[in-house]
């Protein structure tokens, strides 16, 4: 077998990622989500994918990974809650900055109890009440373009029963932003889906056959 040309001008962030991911194999749709995460989670950690630099096309990475467009695009999702990327509309999808998160921690462990859950609640809903007011005060048209865009996202999950926590998350990170104050945007960053306790109950839908 004659070895694999490389071409030098394969897109950025594609070449990042080990060839075996094309390799053909049995997997579910669940865990091609997150092989696609972990693997350009990992190119940006490792700064391979540096800041301000625009992640492959949704195109290009269905073609390297042989799945959906509808993976993808949950895919895309997953990493923009987790604050390492973001999506402008029309452009296309960018690594973002992440914040100094500093000792502070919010894990799945500190929601052992309801008290936990309550405590967690308590401090989402402090915090996303100043911003909604301040959003509301000094939010742009493309603010609410972005917000639109992520709550159509967010419907679209519900109507398809897949993952909606990505486009739920999303939605308030468009608030946090149109604040014009990036330490909203920072805290619900390092926040993450984390802040969004409801996910960890199962709704009927996806709740375990008994």
């Amino acid at each position: 077998m004659e070895p694999q040309s490389h071409s030098s001008s394969a897109t950025p962030g594609l070449g990042f990622i080990s060839p075996d991911a094309r390799r053909p194999r049995v997997r579910r749709p669940r865990g091609l989500v997150g092989e696609i995460v972990e693997r350009l989670a990992a190119t940006i950690r490792e700064g391979q994918l540096q800041t301000g630099e625009k992640l492959p096309t949704e195109t290009e990475i269905m073609a390297r990974f042989d799945v959906s467009r509808t993976v993808v695009r949950e895919a895309i999702s997953k990493l923009q809650a987790s604050g390492l990327v973001e999506t402008r509309h029309g452009i296309g999808t960018f690594v973002i900055e992440r914040p100094d998160t500093g000792n502070f921690h919010i894990a799945a462990a500190d929601f052992a109890t309801v008290a936990d859950v309550i405590s967690v609640l308590e401090l989402r809903i402090s915090l996303e009440t100043e911003a909604a007011g301040l959003a509301a005060q000094r939010r742009t048209a493309v603010h609410l373009q972005a917000m639109e865009s992520a709550l159509q996202t967010f419907r679209d999950s519900i109507e398809q029963d897949s993952d909606a926590v990505p486009a739920d998350f999303q939605f308030h990170m468009e608030v946090a932003r149109a604040t014009g104050n990036r330490h909203f945007a920072d805290l619900m960053t390092y926040l993450g889906t984390m802040i969004i306790p409801r996910t960890r109950v199962n709704t009927p839908r996806q709740a375990p056959e008994g």
